[in-house]
């Protein structure tokens, strides 16, 4: 992001016409058209001359016999400076360029538009130089005068590389919650660059907030790695979530090989949701993952036995229904019902589902009100998904799987 921002302010030195082959002093026709001796002409002249060749170190000596000049006009000082600030900033002379830009600013020959642009400039060539506490304090002094959220990201970034981490931190926390409160999606650099400094700082609460925020706003695979590899590898993870994180990764398009699609659809199976496995199968197939290669067979072997349980579900559901009442297995009718949502009898499943949950007397009762959202949003219902998934809790990641499938919806 660094070099991104010092390119876009090297972009603004050429905007001004600092390139070896514009002629400098044709940028301010006004000035330019007001008397100039000689002694002086002829030095910017060929200044220039020399900067067309790329020899801007010349031209830069030539400059200093028309700096020998006694009784130099306002104008005449002006031009020089202006022809200075071309070559300095070409020739990687940002001290000199800096003294220019600054000359040129005070000068009071720039209009408002043109007096911004160099001094936008100017930060440019403390930044190159890496001079962030010269670079900051003319960013203030323009953030005095008005907002402008690219400098101020210049500002930030400026605290970031001299290591002042907690005012980078402040003033980044300060933008994001401005943007969240005006109902603005924050900057995902910003936000980048607020869980680089967590993760080195070793706020890991901090870091997967943000990390989380990254997710919900720039959905990219690479944050749902971070995130979905975290629950897996946390303290009292419950094997038994694994098929969710599963679930998550196929969402977020993470399923690459053959036995991603295999090992989800093997444990929905296990877990009685045929139809969901058929649809994560066919979803295999359609990605050109499964049915290809020395394991074809066995991608058609799972797809047939998906297919059969499917059948037998629709067929069996009203018999399997009964029993599970007359034992009282709340789970179980828990589990059928979210069976029968998989299966396209949306209605009747998740009707059962929620008199079960109502019942009470569940093993684990995070685990059905996380499978009755997963059913809301199976079914299109998203306002249901999310306020019954807020309700989940637990400590064995039942929780985060809740709240990412609502990130995620």
């Amino acid at each position: 992001m660094i070099k991104s921002r010092i390119a876009h302010l090297g972009l603004v030195l050429a905007a001004l016409g600092f390139t070896a082959a514009t002629p400098v002093i044709g940028l301010s026709v006004a000035h330019a058209a007001e008397a100039v001796r000689a002694e002086i002409g002829g030095p910017l002249q060929n200044a220039q001359k020399l900067m067309k060749s790329g020899k801007n170190k010349e031209a830069l000596n030539e400059l200093r016999k028309a700096d020998g000049v006694s009784n130099k006009t306002a104008n005449e000082s002006y031009l020089i400076e202006r022809v200075r600030a071309a070559a300095a900033s070409a020739a990687g002379d940002y001290d000199t360029a800096a003294r220019s830009f600054e000359a040129l600013i005070a000068s009071g020959k720039l209009g408002a538009a043109e007096k911004a642009q160099f001094s936008e400039g100017l930060i440019g060539i403390y930044m190159r130089a890496r001079d962030f506490g010269k670079a900051n304090a003319a960013i203030e002094r323009q953030l005095k005068d008005r907002h402008d959220p690219k400098l101020r990201a210049y500002l930030i970034q400026n605290y970031f590389a001299m290591g002042k981490t907690g005012e980078a931190t402040r003033l980044l926390q300060a933008d994001l919650q401005a943007d969240e409160k005006a109902g603005r999606r924050p900057q995902e650099d910003q936000l980048q660059m607020l869980s680089n400094i967590q993760n080195k700082g070793g706020d890991k609460n901090g870091y997967i907030n943000t990390v989380e925020k990254l997710a919900t706003y720039y959905p990219k695979e690479s944050y749902w790695l971070i995130l979905l590899n975290r629950i897996s590898g946390k303290p009292g993870f419950s094997s038994r979530l694994s098929v969710d994180v599963l679930r998550l990764r196929m969402h977020h398009n993470m399923l690459k090989k053959p036995n991603d699609y295999m090992e989800l659809a093997q444990l929905v199976l296990r877990d009685g949701a045929a139809g969901e496995a058929v649809k994560i199968i066919a979803r295999g197939y359609k990605e050109g993952i499964l049915g290809v290669g020395p394991d074809a067979a066995r991608h058609q072997r799972l797809k047939d036995l998906a297919d059969k349980n499917l059948a037998e579900i629709k067929t069996k559901a009203a018999a399997n229904e009964a029993d599970l009442v007359k034992t009282g297995d709340k789970d179980g009718l828990v589990s059928l019902g979210y069976a029968l949502v998989s299966a396209g009898e949306t209605a009747k499943g998740i009707a059962m589902m929620e008199a079960a949950i109502k019942g009470g007397d569940l093993k684990r009762p995070d685990d059905a009100k996380l499978r009755l959202g997963q059913a809301y949003a199976m079914a299109g219902n998203k306002s249901k998904a999310v306020s019954t998934l807020r309700t989940v809790g637990g400590k064995d990641g039942t929780a985060e799987i809740a709240r990412y499938t609502i990130m995620s919806l």
